[in-house]
This record gives structure tokens, sequence and C-alpha cells, in this order.
């Protein structure tokens, strides 16, 4: 079993869904077990046209070769409606491979580590949020290129739209505000 890294990426449609799908997709392959996935951000399109970007990255376990991992993503790209119309289209899903183990490819069709993973923070910040000391192979380690991304906008998306947990959170920040703020007697 290799452990892979996997960028998702969407702008298309109901994307933050889509991203969930892709994730639930994904998990539902008897060759690939879902071990983590990052948070949602949002970004700016860099080199595309287009509205915001949702991405994330997940951490899979899998008995595939690279070469089969990407037939693999590109099968699901196709699934939820993927069209290569021109070079950086906007997309309603993209999975590209970031890292397969420490395996280094450079094939016509696949190169891995992914070439513009040190460029991009949609890719590099995620990708630190699951392992902040994930060493990228011909690279180092990944946490060095996050000052080349600093410029770049991200944000992280809140997900959860239950108002149970966003009360118990704001219930939570008032519990430690108040403890690190006494009032006095």
């Amino acid at each position: 079993m290799t452990l892979a890294y996997l960028g998702l990426g969407a702008n298309l449609g109901d994307a933050r869904q889509t991203l969930k799908d892709a994730v639930v997709c994904l998990a539902q392959q008897h060759t690939i077990t879902v071990l983590a996935k990052s948070s949602l951000y949002r970004t700016a399109p860099i080199d595309a046209d287009g509205d915001d970007y949702y991405n994330c990255v997940v951490a899979v376990e899998t008995a595939l070769l690279a070469p089969s991992l990407l037939r693999l993503c590109l099968l699901i790209e196709n699934h939820f409606g993927r069209e290569r119309s021109y070079r950086n289209a906007p997309r309603t899903l993209d999975l590209d491979i970031l890292l397969f183990g420490t395996q280094k490819v450079d094939a016509e069709d696949l190169v891995i580590p992914h070439p513009r993973l040190v460029q991009r923070a949609f890719t590099l910040v995620p990708l630190i949020e699951l392992d902040a000391d994930i060493v990228i192979p011909g690279y180092g380690r990944a946490q060095t290129y996050l000052a080349q991304v600093a410029e770049q906008r991200i944000e992280k998306v809140e997900t959860c739209q239950c108002p149970l947990q966003s009360a118990a959170k704001a219930k939570d920040a008032g519990a430690r505000l108040a403890a690190s703020h006494p009032k006095p007697a």
C-alpha cells in the first residue's frame, strides 16, 4: 500500500458539494482508503478564468500504481462532468496526484510530485495542514515553500452549517474568554 496525497479543486456548479461528493466517491473505491481530508479552502484562480475555486487535499492509502491512480482520478473527473475545452478552463472537478509515497515520476502524462505543488497555496497549505512535517521528494520540507505562496489569496471555509455546533463553539469560546479574563470579585 502506498500513501498518496490528492488535490481536489472546483469552481463550476456547486463546487463545495462536488468536492464532498468526490471524497465520498474516492472512499467507495475498493483500491483506496481515504485516511484524512484537509479543511476546505477558497482561492482565487491562478493563470485561469472564472470564479473562485474551492480546494482541499486528501490523504489516501492505495494498492494502485501511480498510472492506475491517475486513470481512476480521470474517470472520477469525467463522472462529475469535467470538460477540457482549453488549458486551465473553469472546471466542475480537478483531481490531481500531488504525492505518491516517496516516488518521483516524470512521464508524458504524469509528473509526481505535481509540478506546481510548491508554487500554489491551494495545494501547499492544505497538504501541510494534513502533515506539518511532510517532505516533498526532490524539494525537501513543504513548510520551506510557504513564503513563496504567501501573496496568494487563500481562506479556510467554515463547512459546518449546523446551528448546534456553532452554538457549542460560541459557548466554548465564551468559557475560554471568561477563564482567561476573570471578573473582579
